[in-house]
């Protein structure tokens, strides 16, 4: 599910008809070619990008429906785009991508939960993602990084971001639930984002877990009791701006935040520091060398799979023991000049994208599946010519979605356990769905609003301000199983694949607050149970958490953003709980 200048990517989907040929759009590549929430606003012209089709074209599988362009989104101050896919992250892997749904906003105002963090300059020609913000040269150091016990993220004695500038949980000074309507759920506790930059900040990840909720914003780390949103542990403060995060804890609790070697446009996203989320304790901290020229750290992605971190650099990756920071392996360059460009990791899976022969007439994309613990391949399926694998919406099991820029035509693929081609998704429908954005590289795991299990994906569709469907596709056969409606007008995506049910999220309106809702998988009646209604009174609030991201966990809600705007106009909210 893979925007228009000063956005990340976002997609529309539907399905290509007709029965695709055996394996799909994989096999050997072709013979070379002889020769937020407020006023309503008008959205801005829609632009393309590398997920979202403006015109119809054949795909390896047959040739897409027609499909409209995308509608206009917005949090405060930008465009928006539709909700996001990505599995049961951060809730847990099943569907091997994190996950927290968005919402469509037509033309006005809508919540931040559907927008991926936004850039200040960056450029989408022709479905590549360009910045045009300064520096960071690959200086060529090529030192190799060494594991050790962390000096330079000192965990500080200052107080959290908390409710409003209240110093303690269940504190409640804008008096939130004051009026709260019979049936509603309480706000448990809110806190205030850390001052960042006019240029805004990430604040990538969200991990719960049964003693803490954490987050990860500008140069902290923040862990809150779930219960009452007072400070589990730290923060965390880190000598420069957060730029990556694991999407998902190893095992036994531990993330890998990787943050900035300095202040200045040549700085490298090159820093690794573990935590553990129990304690908040520092582990290991390694230091992530360039690889050769133009294979640089100025943007990398993380990776989780058993206890292996695949870190990837632009055109390679290096695999680390999250436990101990011990080195195990590099992936890259191999074959026919094929370089590793993206890492997909979840359940004790860890999958590869590597960009064969560019700027060749032999041109072509490979998939892989590595042994997380060895990097040795176990399997390997060429991409046809033109297409290009741009997110994986699972990884067990595996489903890609991929694009073909010259048709203007997109493609959802599934592969059996040993990579073999299981469908395609044939259903006839425009698929609403954000999948995030990268800079220098692509992103594989960036998708939310998206869930899996072993035979079932589940894709929200497509509306303006309106209810919407769920549909619960075949991974078999890559047909429709089952629809169901959103509850609400507005539109419902998925958030997970718990005890036998889909858990989903009903976006807020102008007059009512979110829901969170139940879906069961079997049976013959698919109907939505409710299992929280958000309080009408924080509507305007829950409709703008910037690029947000959603979790259900032991009956509570969480939305927190994913990136701070660095407006000083109004005091942004960094997390937010709600419960009965």
């Amino acid at each position: 599910m893979t925007q228009p200048p000063d956005q990340p990517p976002h997609d529309g989907y539907g399905a290509p008809p007709g029965t695709p040929p055996q394996g799909g759009g994989f096999g050997p590549p072709p013979p070379p070619a002889q020769g937020g929430f407020g006023a309503p606003q008008a959205p801005p012209p829609p632009q393309p990008g590398p997920g979202y089709p403006q015109q119809p074209g054949p795909g390896p599988y047959g040739t897409p429906p027609p499909l409209p362009q995308p509608p206009g989104y917005g949090y405060p101050g930008y465009p928006q785009q539709p909700p996001y896919p990505g599995g049961p992250y951060p809730g847990g892997p099943s569907a091997g991508g994190p996950g927290g749904p968005g919402g469509p906003g037509g033309g006005r105002k809508k919540t931040a939960l559907i927008v991926g963090a936004a850039v200040a300059a960056l450029l989408v020609i022709g479905g590549t993602v360009l910045a045009l913000t300064g520096g960071g040269d690959d200086d060529g150091g090529g030192k190799k990084p060494v594991a050790g016990r962390s000096d330079d993220a000192k965990q500080s004695s200052s107080a959290s971001p908390n409710a409003s500038g209240g110093s303690g949980g269940g504190e409640d000074p804008e008096n939130l639930n004051e009026g709260r309507k019979s049936g509603e759920a309480k706000v448990l506790w809110y806190k205030s984002a850390p001052d960042a930059p006019g240029s805004g900040a990430d604040a990538p990840g969200m991990w719960i877990t049964g003693k803490a909720a954490v987050k990860a914003a500008y140069k902290q780390v923040f862990a809150y009791e779930p219960a009452s949103g007072g400070a589990a542990w730290g923060p965390v403060d880190f000598p420069q701006k957060i730029c990556a995060a694991t999407p998902y804890q190893s095992a036994d609790g531990k993330i890998v935040v990787a943050y900035m070697d300095g202040a200045t446009s040549r700085a490298k996203c090159n820093q690794l520091q573990q935590l553990d989320l129990a304690t908040g304790t520092k582990g290991w901290h390694a230091e992530v060398a360039d690889g050769e020229l133009f294979d640089s750290t100025l943007d990398v992605e993380l990776s989780v799979s058993g206890r292996t971190l695949m870190v990837g650099r632009s055109q390679s990756g290096t695999a680390y023991d999250i436990e101990t920071g011990k080195e195990l392996y590099d992936k890259k360059k191999y074959g026919a000049a094929c370089f590793p460009t993206a890492f997909a990791g979840g359940t004790g899976r860890l999958v590869q994208v590597a960009s064969c022969a560019a700027g060749t007439a032999k041109e072509h994309d490979e998939i892989s599946e590595l042994d997380p613990a060895t990097g040795k391949v176990r399997w390997t399926d060429p991409v046809k010519k033109g297409w290009r694998v741009a997110r994986t919406y699972s990884v067990d099991p595996l489903v890609v979605y991929l694009t073909n820029q010259d048709k203007k035509a997109w493609n959802i693929t599934t592969f059996t356990k040993d990579g073999n081609f299981r469908s395609e998704v044939k259903v006839d429908e425009k698929f609403a769905s954000s999948c995030g954005w990268a800079v220098l590289q692509r992103a594989l795991q960036g998708c939310q609003g998206v869930a899996a299990d072993a035979d079932t994906l589940y894709l929200p569709t497509s509306t303006v301000g309106s209810a919407n469907e769920i549909v619960a596709i075949s991974l078999s056969d890559g047909k429709a199983k089952w629809r169901v409606k959103s509850p609400a007008a507005e539109p419902m995506v998925p958030i997970k694949v718990q005890g036998g049910k889909l858990i989903a999220y009903v976006q807020p309106s102008y007059d009512a607050g979110g829901q969170v809702v139940s879906v069961p998988l079997t049976g013959s009646s698919h109907t939505t149970t409710k299992l929280l209604q958000n309080p009408q009174g924080t509507a305007r609030i829950e409709n703008t958490f910037y690029s947000g991201q959603v979790d259900w966990a032991d009956g509570r809600f969480y939305i927190s953003a994913g990136r701070l705007s660095g407006n000083d106009d109004s005091k942004e909210k960094l997390m937010m709980a709600f419960g009965n």
